[in-house]
């Protein structure tokens, strides 16, 4: 597989359970929403791994919640977002926070942001107008 960090360009990487797309209207999606954290070059191909291998390995112990995760390679940045099926589940979006802190070893001053998908509809993106959470 092609690690994120040897892609040039505008790119996504999608990793969904199967049954579920990687859609904001999916029926599993519609009610959730998504951790967005931003990093710097040179740092998505160790990241992107460390995700998957947690989701895999169900290291953030919230059942069936965790729908899938992006990695979206661009210019200046990439970025990682985790998608969940539950928005409203504060205690479930946070653990899903606390933990992908600490699988990705994100320092502590680290900005990550959690966007609902209903939000994404309305104004029609992914990544602008996220409410941001430490």
């Amino acid at each position: 597989m092609v690690r994120p960090g040897d892609l040039t360009g505008h790119s996504d990487f999608h990793l969904f359970k199967e049954g579920i797309k990687p859609m904001w209207e999916d029926d599993a999606n519609k009610n959730g929403g998504k951790w967005i954290i931003r990093l710097r070059k040179g740092l998505a191909s160790r990241c992107w791994e460390n995700l998957i291998l947690a989701m895999l390995g169900e290291q953030f112990m919230v059942g069936e919640e965790i729908c899938g995760a992006v990695v979206s390679v661009r210019f200046q940045e990439d970025i990682i977002s985790i998608w969940n099926k539950t928005a409203s589940d504060q205690a479930t979006t946070a653990r899903i926070r606390d933990t992908l802190r600490r699988v990705l070893n994100l320092p502590p001053n680290t900005v990550m942001e959690y966007k609902t998908h209903t939000d994404s509809i309305k104004d029609k993106t992914s990544f602008r107008n996220t409410k941001i959470a430490l």
